[in-house]
C-alpha cells in the first residue's frame, strides 16, 4: 500500500500524483480499437461477427446474434427467487429516484413572442453490459432505468457471450426493463456497430454503460457519431474516517473496490493513526478470504492509499481534491459536514451507508464520474436521455423593436450578411 502523512515534507508531491490520476489511453489499446472499428464502420455484420469470432470465440449470424423474446422472457425460471424479489425492489427503487430528474418543457412569453426550450427525448439508445466471467445486471437496471424515465423510445444491449451464453440475471433485468432487442455481442466491435450502424444492429443515437479499456477506448473513438455517457476510467472509493468507525467495515469497503481491478483505486483517509494501521490489517485480513483475492491483494499492494491527517477538517479537504467516484463520510457529525463536500460522484453519510448500497439498491445511479471528473460531471441520469432545443418565435412589432440593435451587434462583428438579414425586415 501507499502510505502518506499530510506533516510529512514529501506529502504535496506524493499526493499531487493522486490528484492528477487522469486516465491516459495505453496506446496499444488505441491503436488495436481503432482497427475494430474501422473494420465495423466500413464492413458492417461481416466484420462484427469477425471479430466476435476471434475475441469471443463464438461464430454469429444475423439470426443468431440477436437473443428471441421468449429467451428473454424464460430467463427469470432459472434464478432464484430472493434474487428476482432483489432486482424487483433495485428496479423499484432506481425508477422512484430517477423520476425526481424528469425534466419539462417550459416557454416565457408575452404578446409579442416566445422564446422557450423543448425537451425531447433520444429516440433510440445502446446499453452496453459487461459479460463474460462475471454477471451485471445492475448494470442493466442503472443504465435503462434514467432511459425509460425520460421516454427513449428504443432500448438496445449488447453484452459479450463467450461461449453463446448471456447470464440469466442479465436477461432478467433486461425483461423488467421491457428491453427486448438485446444482441450477444460485445467488446469495440459492439461499441462501433452501435455507432455506424450495420444491417443486424441498427444505429442509435447514443451509448452508454462500463466496460473493460477496449470499451472505454471505442466509446472515446465513436464519440461525435453519437454521444456517449463518459469514460469510465478504474473504480475508486475514499472513506473519510475517525476513531468511531469500525475498522472491520471500512476495510470490507475498501475491498469492495479492491475487488472489481488491478487498477482499482481505494482511499483511507483520517486523523487516527490507530485506525489506519486497523484499516490495513483488516483489509489485508479480509482480502485472503476472497474468491477474488489474488486481484484484490494486487490492488492492495500497489493502488491502495493511506493517508494520515492533521484532523477531519484536512480529510475532508483533501477528499474534494480527490474527487472520487464513491466518497463515504464515517466519522462522527458525518451529516453536519455534508456541507462542505464539492467533489464526489456519490456520497455515503454514516457507518450504515456503506457504497455498496448505492451500487444495488438505494436508486442513485451507481455510473458515476471517474478519475478527478467528479470536479465538473455528474452520475448518469434522466437528463443524459434527452437533448434541449432553444424555441425564438417573434411577431413583427417585436422583431422591429430590436431589429436595429441585432444589426449593430452584426457589423461590429464585421459579419454584414447577418446585418442584412435583420436590416431586410425593418
Amino acid at each position: 500500500m501507499i502510505r502518506l502523512d499530510t506533516r510529512k515534507k514529501d506529502f504535496a508531491k506524493k499526493f499531487a500524483k493522486l490528484v492528477n490520476r487522469f486516465s491516459e489511453s495505453d496506446p496499444k489499446v488505441t491503436q488495436a480499437v481503432a482497427a475494430i472499428v474501422e473494420d465495423v464502420r466500413k464492413e458492417g455484420d461481416a466484420a462484427l461477427f469477425r471479430w466476435t469470432h476471434k475475441l469471443d470465440n463464438i461464430l454469429l449470424s444475423p439470426k443468431t446474434a440477436r437473443i428471441g423474446k421468449d429467451e428473454i422472457k424464460k430467463a427469470g425460471k432459472k434464478l432464484p427467487d430472493d434474487l428476482k424479489e432483489a432486482l424487483v425492489a433495485a428496479f423499484v427503487n432506481i425508477v422512484e429516484f430517477h423520476t425526481h430528474q424528469a425534466e419539462q418543457s417550459w416557454v416565457l412569453k408575452d404578446r409579442t413572442k416566445r422564446v422557450g426550450q423543448i425537451i425531447l427525448p433520444l429516440q433510440r439508445v445502446g446499453l452496453y453490459v459487461p459479460g463474460g466471467k462475471a454477471s451485471y445486471p445492475s448494470s442493466v437496471l442503472m443504465n435503462a432505468a434514467p432511459a425509460i424515465v425520460a421516454g427513449v423510445e428504443e432500448i438496445i444491449i449488447c453484452s459479450p457471450a463467450p461461449g453463446g451464453e448471456i447470464s440469466p440475471a442479465v436477461l432478467f433485468a433486461a425483461d423488467l426493463c421491457g428491453i427486448t432487442e438485446f444482441y450477444r455481442v460485445g467488446g469495440a466491435q459492439a461499441v462501433a456497430a452501435m455507432a455506424y450502424g450495420t444491417k443486424t444492429i441498427k444505429k442509435v443515437d447514443k451509448i452508454v454503460g462500463p466496460g473493460n479499456a477496449y470499451v472505454a477506448e471505442a466509446k472515446r473513438t465513436v464519440f461525435g457519431a453519437v454521444g456517449i455517457d463518459m469514460i469510465a476510467g478504474p473504480s475508486e472509493i475514499c472513506i473519510v474516517a475517525d476513531d468511531s468507525a469500525n475498522p472491520a467495515w471500512c476495510a470490507a469497503d475498501v475491498l469492495s473496490q479492491a475487488e472489481h481491478d488491478e487498477m482499482a483505486l481505494p482511499i483511507f483517509i483520517s486523523p487516527s493513526e490507530k485506525m489506519c494501521n486497523a484499516v490495513v490489517e483488516e483489509a489485508v485480513r479480509q482480502a485472503a478470504l476472497l474468491e477474488r483475492k489474488a486481484i484484490a491483494q494486487k490492488c492492495l499492494k500497489s493502488r491502495f492509499y493511506v493517508i494520515k491527517t492533521r484532523s477531519i477538517n484536512e480529510a475532508i479537504g483533501l477528499a474534494n481534491e480527490i474527487a472520487a467516484e464513491h466518497l463515504q463520510l464515517s466519522f462522527k457529525g458525518a451529516n453536519k459536514a455534508l456541507g462542505k463536500i464539492r467533489n464526489a460522484g456519490a456520497v455515503f453519510v454514516g457507518n450504515y451507508s456503506p457504497e455498496v448500497l448505492g451500487d444495488y439498491m438505494a436508486g442513485p445511479n451507481h455510473v458515476l464520474p471517474t478519475s478527478g471528473s467528479a470536479r465538473f460531471s455528474s452520475p448518469l441520469g434522466v437528463y443524459d436521455f434527452v437533448k434541449r432545443t432553444s424555441l425564438i418565435e417573434y411577431s413583427r412589432a417585436a422583431f422591429r423593436s430590436v431589429g436595429r440593435q441585432v444589426a449593430v451587434m452584426a457589423e461590429s462583428e464585421g459579419l454584414t450578411a447577418h446585418a442584412l438579414a435583420a436590416k431586410i425586415r425593418l
